[in-house]
């Protein structure tokens, strides 16, 4: 038990290290916006959902314009205190890869490429930004695995029950077909013994044609 929890924990931790965020760049509108960017062993639902729950927990719901979730004059004060529209787009990595996701975290004042500045801050506490979503999308993915086998559990339960109330219903079945054979087992006795006293009858009529 020790050594899977301690397995967990290894895995765990090698997901958030090799999930470090990076620079990179992404096209919106045709034109080409510098992005942090992060990757994630989950497939682009499950990623896009614990993102849009992180966001709503600051108080910021979620717009869709081409593909991007767009959340508009935001302050993210982890990141700055001047508003900003962040764009977040969540795609599967490859077409092989359809479980494991790509993040381009995106920030824009009207048209401005706030990111593209290279203010050493801002991009700083972007990066970090994006690093500590690695953690909440991993537990958010670690708990929608706990809801989904706690209902594979529910349902062997469920079957159990169902299989130990077929038991007691079988179990009465065998208990009145006992019951029965006792009884048809009585019975033949004691037909057994009807016949014999007929039998004898008939021999006394039949002595008497002499």
């Amino acid at each position: 038990m020790k050594s899977g929890i301690l397995l967990s924990i290894l895995l765990s931790l090698a997901i958030v290290v090799n999930a470090q965020s990076r620079e990179g760049s992404i096209e919106y509108l045709k034109k080409d916006y510098k992005a942090m960017v992060v990757e994630f062993p989950y497939s682009p639902s499950v990623v896009e959902d614990a993102i849009t729950s992180r966001m709503e927990k600051l108080g910021y719901k979620k717009k869709t314009s081409k593909g991007f979730l767009v959340y508009k004059n935001a302050v993210l004060s982890e990141i700055s205190s001047e508003p900003a529209d962040y764009m977040i787009k969540v795609e599967r990595k490859s077409r092989k890869e359809k479980d494991e996701s790509v993040v381009h975290f995106v920030m824009l004042r009207v048209d401005e490429d706030i990111l593209g500045r290279n203010d050493a801050l801002i991009n700083s506490n972007a990066r970090t930004f994006m690093d500590r979503l690695v953690p909440e999308v991993d537990a958010y993915n670690l708990d929608l695995e706990v809801r989904a086998q706690e209902k594979v559990v529910e349902r062997a339960k469920k079957k159990l029950k169902g299989l130990e109330e077929d038991k007691e219903i079988l179990e009465k079945k065998i208990k009145q077909l006992q019951d029965d054979l006792e009884k048809n087992a009585k019975s033949q006795v004691s037909q057994q013994q009807e016949i014999e006293k007929q039998e004898k009858v008939l021999e006394d009529l039949k002595s008497r044609r002499n």
